[in-house]
């Protein structure tokens, strides 16, 4: 029943998303679009800080990387930039593995300063990258975007501008990442997979004896989360047209307010990044126009969460109320019925 709930909730708050761009004023869909970003985004986080137990800080490299390949493949190899985000993805988790292979061997802290070290190494790295701009960046060719699979079609059958074509599909295909991010962790955490995971996360040597990998499932959680954030980075910079060093590894946008956003909404449930992105998108409405004020209190609020709801709003809402729409829990398994009867009377026969 619980889980029907939870289906049928998302699947109301899925169509009322998609139909925004029909009647949504451009400026509205351009917002939610990067609310359904930044939501991929802390999905991915909350994977491996939540349900892996790695806090990474250097979510930003994927990012970048998927967004720099994106540019390269639409300037220099001329594909169209929705294939070239593919690839974009696609090269992030190749280049996760060597990754892994260097911040696995550190724990704790040095792991989240390890992955910061390395994604401002990439950023610096691409700032040397004359072909895409250096430092200063450059811009998608005039038309990439208006040339991708399915923006003519948007105009012909809806009447659009080709800007707005872009922005409906964009918003569309990240809708699309936000619904398959979402299913695809409800049924890989509910797996056995998904329970040895946990397992890890709660007490690593204790799910070694039982006979789980630690390294191969965070391994596992780590090549496909830099895959998906690596798509939504080339997402991100497909909308936007034009790509900076400092803009697409920006360490505050890409993961300082990813951990915003979980940490508030609720880290290790599946709920709670929704929750976090939709206060966070609420607030920076609400204080956006007052520059540093507005982060002081994003910290402020992140803080006091942190010391007095540590499992965030979702966490204490399910806590409160008992209602938890996309639960996780595994049932026990059931005895094997032998039958055989056992005699429950005691040997005096009492």
């Amino acid at each position: 029943m619980k889980n029907a709930l939870g289906l049928l909730s998302l699947l109301v708050i899925v169509a009322a998303l998609a139909v925004v761009p029909l009647f949504g004023l451009r400026a509205l869909v351009q917002d939610l679009f990067m609310v359904l970003c930044l939501l991929v985004l802390a999905l991915n986080w909350n994977m491996l800080a939540g349900f892996a137990g790695l806090v990474s800080v250097g979510q930003q490299l994927f990012v970048g990387v998927g967004a720099y390949v994106m540019f390269a493949a639409a300037i220099l190899w001329g594909l169209d930039p929705l294939t070239g985000g593919l690839i974009g993805g696609l090269v992030a988790m190749v280049l996760s593995v060597p990754v892994a292979f260097f911040v696995f061997r550190l724990n704790g802290a040095y792991f989240a300063i390890g992955t910061w070290a390395v994604a401002d190494i990439a950023r610096l790295s691409f700032s040397q990258w004359q072909a895409l701009g250096g430092g200063t960046g450059t811009a998608l060719p005039r038309g990439a975007a208006r040339d991708m699979p399915g923006v003519q079609l948007l105009r012909e059958v809806l009447g659009v501008s080709p800007a707005a074509a872009v922005d409906m599909l964009t918003y569309w295909l990240a809708l699309g990442l936000v619904v398959a991010m979402l299913v695809a962790s409800w049924i890989f955490l509910r797996s056995r997979m998904g329970l040895g995971l946990q397992a890890v996360r709660d007490n690593p040597v204790a799910a070694r004896s039982v006979g789980v990998d630690p390294v191969r499932l965070k391994a596992l959680v780590f090549l496909l989360t830099a895959f998906a954030t690596g798509l939504c980075g080339a997402l991100i910079f497909i909308q936007t047209g034009r790509i900076s060093p400092d803009a697409a590894f920006s360490v505050i946008d890409w993961t300082a307010f990813v951990i915003f956003i979980v940490v508030i909404g609720g880290i290790g449930t599946l709920p709670g990044p929704i929750i976090g992105v939709l206060v966070f998108y609420g607030l920076q409405r609400l204080l956006s126009d007052y520059g540093t004020v507005y982060l002081i209190v994003l910290g402020v609020i992140g803080i006091v969460v942190m010391l007095f709801a540590r499992r965030g709003l979702w966490g204490g809402f399910t806590q409160w109320t008992g209602v938890n729409l996309l639960p996780l829990e595994h049932a026990p398994p059931k005895r094997p019925d032998t039958g055989i009867r056992r005699n429950t009377r005691s040997v005096h026969g009492e």
